[in-house]
């Protein structure tokens, strides 16, 4: 695939100073032009002040100026326009009004973190020690950015924006509500989902471990607990542990691990699943709560009454 990851997300809050604070203590380094970094991923959050919140911008990164150059052609075959230089790309997704851009860009390599040992029934991987996840402190620093979901108005519409335009492909489809779509051998890098208006609905950022994932949770709610939204679980689609909390304008983040990858294309089926079934989204955690799926703005951003939190 030449198209290899995704770099970055600018998102639009009402409220930048107190929503910057939330993702300082969600353990992204915070620069001062409104840019925030993983430890692996580099800067791939912006924050910027817009009236509503919702999301303005996507970065993928692609191995040459050809790749740019064919993306922009098959653009043209959807009647979409698009900027092409050397070095980037930019076309507007109609439906959302999001802007997209690809550049070119090395691809990024992360180092390996150990593998932790596990005890279990026959086996005393770990030997005679405790677990090193009870050992740990300081604060959980992501390594990555993962993926972002979007609700769109027209969701065929971006859909098709996406893997036939930009060259995303298909790696699991839940029916009537979501595709999920990766532009790297992670399961999904961006996540398209039918809404009754345009929004971002969540990002999604690497932690090493579920260890990883409910410390960060519980960091985060320490004095905050009106900040959880849906957790600890395991999803089915992607198979990731997960923690989902909320921003004070109103977007839903999450600490992962353990993320399908999808090395060889020819290895994978996707699969479409059934929107209904409440195991579709996760195989165990907490019942799958209604405002996860419509979150409880929409009707607020629907009239133009949202504000900030």
């Amino acid at each position: 695939m030449s198209l290899h990851r995704l770099a970055s997300v600018t998102i639009g809050v009402p409220n930048p100073e107190l929503t910057s604070a939330y993702y300082e203590d969600f353990g992204l380094t915070r620069h001062t032009d409104g840019w925030f970094s993983t430890s692996h991923g580099g800067r791939q959050l912006r924050l910027v002040h817009a009236p509503t919140r919702r999301l303005l911008e996507v970065s993928i990164a692609a191995d040459s100026p050809d790749d740019l150059r064919a993306i922009a052609s098959r653009l043209a075959r959807l009647g979409i326009e698009a900027s092409v230089g050397d070095a980037r790309m930019v076309a507007v997704e109609p439906a959302t009004k999001v802007t997209v851009e690809v550049t070119v860009g090395s691809r990024i390599t992360p180092p390996a973190i150990p593998a932790v040992r596990f005890n279990g029934p026959g086996r005393d991987e770990r030997g005679p020690a405790r677990a090193p996840a009870v050992l740990r402190e300081g604060p959980v620093r992501p390594r990555k950015l993962g993926h972002v979901v979007i609700g769109s108005v027209d969701q065929a519409a971006t859909q098709r924006f996406f893997t036939d335009g930009i060259g995303l492909k298909v790696s699991d489809e839940l029916v009537g509500v979501a595709t999920f779509m990766r532009c790297s051998t992670d399961h999904h890098n961006i996540l398209v989902q039918a809404a009754p208006v345009n929004f971002v609905h969540h990002t999604s950022w690497q932690v090493d471990d579920v260890d990883e994932v409910g410390r960060g949770a519980m960091q985060m709610l320490e004095g905050n607990p009106e900040r959880h939204v849906w957790g600890l679980g395991r999803h089915t689609i992607g198979s990731n542990f997960f923690w989902y909390l909320k921003d004070p304008a109103g977007n839903f983040t999450e600490y992962y691990s353990d993320l399908d990858c999808i090395v060889e294309d020819a290895l994978w089926k996707p699969e479409v699943w059934d929107g209904t079934r409440a195991h579709s989204f996760s195989t165990w955690g907490p019942p799958l709560p209604p405002s996860f799926i419509e979150p409880e703005d929409l009707a607020a951003m629907m009239t133009g009454t949202h504000s900030a939190g």
